[in-house]
């Protein structure tokens, strides 16, 4: 007659339920697949930017365009050869194409973002001057006036 129980009249633990895991992995799975972004356009030209010794980091990449410029990665090289060349979204272009590049884009945009918008040169470190001078003039044609080029910061020691 005590009041504790014998050491025979133990419960035993009831084993872990594994009915609500699998609605937590879906869960986890929807928050990755809403917050992760995706790359816009793939590259097809070899970018290793510059360094810079000031550089400014973009307010807003939504009102940025960018034109890719240098030699194109090496699976593309057999049928595009090793030269520079202009990428504009996901293909080679050339420079009378950039006025329509630059029309569909402020297109693509409200109204009021228009003058706001910005064009990226994003170019290799090795390619010759003149093809960038080139998409600079075609730039200055279509008015698209507000250029910044994509650079990296020094490596500090």
């Amino acid at each position: 007659m005590s009041k504790f129980g014998s050491a025979s009249n133990k419960k035993e633990v009831p084993a872990l339920s594994s009915g609500s895991l699998s609605d937590i992995v879906f869960m986890l799975l929807f928050f990755f697949m809403v917050t992760t972004q995706m790359r816009e356009t793939e590259n097809k030209v070899q970018v290793k930017v510059p360094v810079a010794s000031e550089v400014v980091k973009l307010e807003r990449k939504d009102l940025a365009s960018y034109i890719n410029i240098g030699a194109p990665i090496r699976s593309l090289q057999s049928t595009f050869g090793t030269e520079a060349r202009i990428q504009l979204n996901d293909s080679f272009k050339n420079i009378d194409e950039i006025r329509d590049f630059i029309a569909a884009e402020r297109d693509a945009m409200s109204e009021a973002d228009r003058s706001y918008m910005t064009t990226v040169i994003r170019c290799d470190q090795d390619v010759r001057m003149g093809i960038v001078s080139d998409v600079k003039q075609e730039l200055r044609r279509c008015s698209a006036l507000k250029i910044m080029y994509s650079a990296r910061k020094p490596a500090e020691d």
